[in-house]
């Protein structure tokens, strides 16, 4: 490339005119120019197909979204009320996987303590295979002390059935009944060994991590929800003391009408005087969070019996502080640009958000709850009421679930009793005032209860001698709960 010279100056006569010629890196710097305007203006017109192919299958994405979310809607209006938008059809849908994936979690976190106590591994991943294929109705939790012994074997005898009835109960029906009961405070101790020795017999026990006492009532029940979330999947866990009389096939049957429901909390709703007073029973020290003297308690289930759906059951156990032992590791600390909060466990996206919130933390590539998240109140009834206060929860008033008995009621003993059934003791006793009573009266009318208990003892008065009348003329048949279907 070359230049004429500005004027026609000519050098030497008859010599051609010179010719200016570009700087060699002039030169270069506009080959690299050249090549690098090439570059952006090609790849400009490569990126127009690719963006339209994206968009294309965006477009694809969103109508196969929509098409499935049509199937949805038309799945779930035959299980609707037709007058429910599509925003509750979907809500609801949300809500059953959210909470099918927190029981897997649930599950995980059980097994994952029982190794950390010393279990077999393949014990633990036992119960959480169970928990993922088995469903059942209900599990019914007795809660039980170490000196219960007589009012554990007056419930074998009554409405409790026993040995191949009861693995038929659980097969058949779906209903997993078990006596709850933690250790001593010295572990390995004696009592420890009379209910090691009592469930070889019978089989019938759940050992919580959990030391007994009966200030520890609210710790113990948030323990026992805990472990019969990990252990069994169930549309309901039931609570029940050892000196309430039952009747299985009726409380099954109450509880199967509330399936549908979410978030349900069943029992005989109340709501008690708040005693400030110290050395009375019931005694609650945090009185002055309730307000002035004379106030009572919200409302909330009486603790005899009551029921709770899977979801609050589940509720409780990832929000439980149980596990505080391994709260040691902050993993809410990003790392490589991911939360560590994530781990296997994708599907639970709002982890990470109530891991920045301090109410969950990671130790081991496992959830754990951060600590004092449910607050114990004295009253394990009321610690309950106050976990499920402030959530949407269905308060289902049901007074079948606390039919009364009248108390001091007398027995003598027959020493030749018609025989029932082989080693039933419930003949040898008969009552000498044959007065009716509540439970009776509305038994008669057809309205069988579920529970029946006396409310000055708050349970049976003298349970392990009277509840066998209470069966008898409370109870719903032998036969019941073999032909009731749920």
């Amino acid at each position: 490339m070359s230049v004429k010279s500005e004027g026609g100056n000519v050098m030497g006569g008859n010599e051609p005119p010179s010719r200016y010629y570009l700087p060699r890196k002039l030169a270069i710097l506009l080959c690299i120019g050249s090549f690098c305007v090439g570059i952006f203006v090609t790849n400009r017109v490569g990126m127009i197909p690719e963006g339209e192919d994206e968009a294309s299958a965006s477009n694809s994405r969103s109508i196969s979204m929509s098409h499935e979310l049509k199937q949805v809607e038309q799945l779930e209006s035959n299980h609707v009320p037709g007058e429910l938008s599509t925003k509750d059809n979907t809500m609801q849908v949300l809500e059953r996987t959210i909470s099918k994936l927190e029981l897997e979690l649930a599950a995980a976190r059980v097994a994952q303590e029982t190794i950390l106590n010393g279990a077999p591994a393949s014990e633990s991943l036992k119960f959480a295979e169970l928990a993922a294929k088995r469903k059942y109705l209900m599990v019914i939790g007795i809660n039980t002390a170490f000196s219960g012994r007589k009012r554990r074997d007056s419930v074998r005898a009554t409405w409790m059935p026993q040995g191949d009835e009861r693995k038929k109960l659980e097969e058949e029906k779906g209903i997993i009944i078990r006596f709850v009961i933690g250790h001593s405070s010295t572990s390995g101790g004696i009592l420890d060994k009379a209910i090691e020795a009592e469930e070889r017999k019978h089989g019938d026990f759940l050992r919580l991590e959990h030391v007994e006492g009966y200030m520890e009532l609210s710790a113990k029940t948030k323990a026992y929800f805990v472990s019969a979330v990990g252990l069994w999947d169930a549309d309901f866990y039931v609570k029940v003391d050892d000196d309430v009389h039952v009747n299985l096939a009726t409380l099954g049957k109450t509880l199967a009408r509330y399936r549908l429901k979410p978030r349900a909390y069943i029992g005989c709703m109340k709501s008690g005087p708040i005693l400030a007073k110290k050395g009375v029973r019931y005694h609650e020290p945090e009185h002055w969070k309730f307000g002035g003297e004379g106030n009572k308690y919200f409302r909330h289930a009486t603790g005899q019996l009551y029921a709770i759906s899977r979801d609050l059951a589940t509720y409780i156990a990832i929000n439980q502080n149980a596990f505080e032992d391994h709260t040691n590791k902050d993993s809410c600390v990003l790392e490589g640009g991911r939360n560590k909060g994530y781990y296997d466990l994708n599907p639970l996206i709002l982890s990470t958000f109530f891991c920045h919130l301090n109410l969950l933390v990671i130790s081991d590539g496992i959830l754990w709850p951060a600590r004092h998240v449910l607050h114990k109140y004295a009253n394990e009834d009321i610690s309950l009421g106050s976990w499920l206060i402030g959530l949407d929860v269905s308060h289902i008033d049901d007074k079948r679930l606390c039919c009364g008995t009248p108390p001091g009621r007398t027995f003598r003993y027959n020493s030749s009793p018609t025989p029932q059934k082989k080693g039933d003791l419930r003949s040898h006793f008969y009552d000498a005032n044959c007065r009716a009573t509540d439970c009776e009266w509305k038994a008669q009318a057809g309205n069988i209860c579920v529970a029946s208990f006396d409310w000055t003892c708050s349970g049976i008065c003298r349970s392990d001698e009277r509840i066998y009348e209470v069966h008898q003329r409370c109870g719903e048949g032998e036969n019941a709960i073999w032909n009731a279907t749920f």
